[in-house]
């Protein structure tokens, strides 16, 4: 059973930055990402990343958010610049390991106007 623990989230003024991490329990050497959820909204595909460093995008964040990972560390980052009052949501991280994937428990993002 793998285990993601989410940190960095919180309050920034649109137009601020964070940057989340999340680090998993064992190694990882598969697809790992993150999802969003706004209240009443479903949850969102961010980004995602391979263990080789190709990722991919959702077209609301691309070139404003980066996400990367460090695998000797297991953990992924996104890297959220140029925030913007929608882009509050709660922030899952994600992990694909053969058919199965994993969660995180999410951290709150807030981007206040």
């Amino acid at each position: 059973q793998v285990q993601l623990v989410e940190s960095g989230g919180g309050l920034v003024q649109a137009g601020g930055s964070l940057r989340l991490s999340c680090a998993a329990s064992g190694s990882i050497s598969s697809v790992m990402g993150w999802h969003r959820q706004a209240p009443g909204k479903q949850r969102e595909l961010v980004a995602a990343i391979t263990s080789g460093g190709r990722t991919n995008y959702a077209d609301s964040v691309k070139g404003r958010f980066t996400i990367s990972r460090d695998n000797a560390k297991n953990t992924v980052y996104l890297q959220m610049n140029s925030l913007k009052p929608e882009d509050t949501a709660v922030y899952y991280c994600y992990v694909d390991i053969g058919a199965n994937r994993y969660w995180g428990r999410g951290t709150q993002v807030t981007v206040s106007s």
